[in-house]
């Protein structure tokens, strides 16, 4: 264990590290676990895809709308269009994102160690740096499954073309542009995610240690170590900071980013320049932050939903 969490005592009985973890157990548990997390939250998403590719004059103009013209069209199987595409790619991605996550996140504490900087600051930078890696690696999975998904969200919906399904959509994709047609917006992807996954993690880390240094202040948990509700107080605490903190930030590269991807401008690619020219014309600067609702609340309830998931799954793959 680094020195950063030894000098953390109650963090330290919260934390386990990757070389503790049973990495089969680890991925064959998790895949299930997140699989079923994608499944209750999964709505959320469509709705705020929605929202986001909406014209100036929609009349779906907030989630409640939506849901209704959803409901009313499709039924409960509206808010869950693309999801099969989704649970194809989100079990590799996943594993792809974790692995890195973990690893880089060790080798991050190790490289920041000899600074004299603060518990807080060191989890921020650490942990910052492993969310950006674990993005980066992540991408080249999830950015297909993105478009694709997205096209089936919106499909039927304001004059989009309507599909047969996630192969369907791949193909004529791959037909009209290529391979590089299921990469559309993969740069705006990279400055979306990556940043949002390093401000979030970055904010989990630090949050995290300070509440413990302010509960290892106050109680007796250096001597006893915390109980499991204390952990999971503190991981849930740090998990809304952080959803807080990334969705504020990152709202408007991610609506950008969805109307490069599923917008199309009479059969000509739109360039990132008229998607924020068009959005500023139709709802002036507010309107690069359209879905922002649902994506502080996907953030939020993902982030923390994952991350007690995640710490849970850590605990129960721990090697004896």
């Amino acid at each position: 264990m680094d020195s950063s969490v030894a000098r953390a005592p109650a963090f330290g009985h919260a934390e386990i590290n990757w070389d503790k973890l049973d990495k089969t157990k680890f991925y064959v548990v998790g895949a299930g676990l997140f699989t079923g997390l994608t499944v209750g939250l999964y709505p959320v998403s469509v709705i705020k895809t929605r929202l986001q590719v909406a014209s100036g004059d929609a009349v779906e103009r907030n989630a409640s709308a939506v849901i209704k013209s959803l409901l009313k069209t499709d039924g409960i199987p509206g808010l869950y269009r693309g999801f099969g595409t989704v649970i194809t790619g989100a079990v590799p991605a996943r594993i792809i994102f974790l692995t890195a996550l973990e690893t880089t996140k060790v080798a991050a504490f190790k490289m920041v160690e000899p600074f004299k900087l603060s518990e807080p600051t060191k989890a921020a930078i650490a942990n910052g740096i492993a969310g950006m890696t674990s993005s980066l690696f992540s991408q080249a999975v999830f950015v297909p499954i993105d478009v694709v998904s997205q096209k089936l969200m919106v499909q039927g919906y304001a004059g989009h073309q309507r599909y047969k399904g996630g192969l369907d959509v791949a193909s004529k994709i791959v037909k009209s542009d290529g391979i590089r047609g299921l990469y559309r917006g993969f740069g705006l992807s990279v400055m979306t995610y990556s940043p949002s996954s390093a401000v979030w993690w970055a904010s989990y880390g630090s949050s995290q240690r300070f509440i413990w240094s302010i509960l290892g202040n106050t109680t007796n948990l250096e001597k006893d170590g915390p109980n499991q509700g204390t952990i999971v107080a503190v991981q849930a605490t740090g998990a809304i900071i952080a959803g807080a903190t990334a969705s504020s930030i990152t709202t408007p590269l991610d609506t950008i980013k969805t109307r490069l991807q599923v917008l199309e401008h009479e059969g000509q690619r739109m360039t990132t320049k008229q998607v924020v020219k068009g959005l500023i014309a139709e709802d002036g600067w507010k309107g690069l932050y359209r879905g922002l609702g649902p994506r502080f609340f996907s953030m939020s309830a993902w982030g923390t939903s994952m991350i007690l998931a995640y710490e849970y799954l850590k605990r129960m793959c721990a090697k004896d």
